[in-house]
């Protein structure tokens, strides 16, 4: 694996979570950070997919922002 090293501050509260869920998990500081990093890389690629495929659909006039909080709207009153 190629890698890098880098320094990076957290606050001390947040390190001591962080060193208590990794001693928890049997995990170093470093991979619970990667694994962090990585999920919340993949989160954000996720969303950015889904805005992406709403402006698409948006361009192409196959729905309209009033479809999309129709549907939002409906959502909630079905969940509730």
């Amino acid at each position: 694996m190629n890698s890098s090293t880098v320094n990076i501050s957290f606050n001390k509260n947040l390190l001591k979570q962080i060193d208590k869920i990794a001693k928890e998990e049997s995990r170093s500081r470093s991979e619970l950070i990667r694994e962090a990093a990585r999920l919340y890389i993949e989160r954000k690629s996720k969303w950015q997919n889904i805005f992406d495929y709403g402006k698409n659909q948006i361009s192409k006039k196959i729905i309209n922002e009033n479809d999309i909080m129709n549907e939002i709207k409906k959502y909630r009153k079905e969940n509730r």
